[in-house]
């Protein structure tokens, strides 16, 4: 059984985005049990147009504003993180369990996410030598892939 998908009573599957909605008591409809499906086998943090292209191919009743609404909802109740990545459109992903940061490649658009132990400290330690106890942070690296010449 895939990770992100958890047995239900009735032999259904859930991904792990429905159970964290159930958890937090939401209404859950089958449009937004689709959105949420579509959120949770997503990789590659998705804006809304692209949510709802995708919840469109599994449900074609599913309108745009239904999508906005849904994901608004998702992020009001912790359940999604947005993200701007400066490319005017918010992206999202699912709460995540454990801090990551993001490496944005500015030709293909594509996000990575990754942890660095040296980063994390050095964090620690400027805002320890500025006077101040770091708290949490949100570290985005925009990027460029080298060419092979370089």
């Amino acid at each position: 059984m895939p990770a992100d998908v958890l047995p239900l009573r009735n032999d259904a599957m859930i991904s792990r985005l429905e159970q964290l909605c159930l958890d937090k008591g939401l209404k859950m409809t089958e449009q937004r049990r689709v959105i949420a499906r579509v959120l949770s086998d997503s990789a590659d943090h998705p804006d809304v147009e692209q949510v709802y292209r995708r919840a469109t191919e599994i449900d074609p009743h599913i309108s745009i504003a239904t999508v906005y609404r849904t994901v608004r909802l998702f992020e009001e109740a912790s359940i999604l993180a947005r993200h701007d990545f400066g490319e005017g459109r918010a992206r999202y992903e699912e709460m995540p369990s454990a801090h990551h940061d993001h490496l944005i490649d500015l030709q293909s658009g594509e996000v990575i996410e990754f942890r660095n132990e040296d980063i994390e400290k050095l964090q620690h330690f400027v805002a320890s030598e500025l006077g101040y106890e770091l708290v949490g942070h949100r570290l985005e690296l925009y990027a460029r892939r080298k060419s092979s010449r370089e």
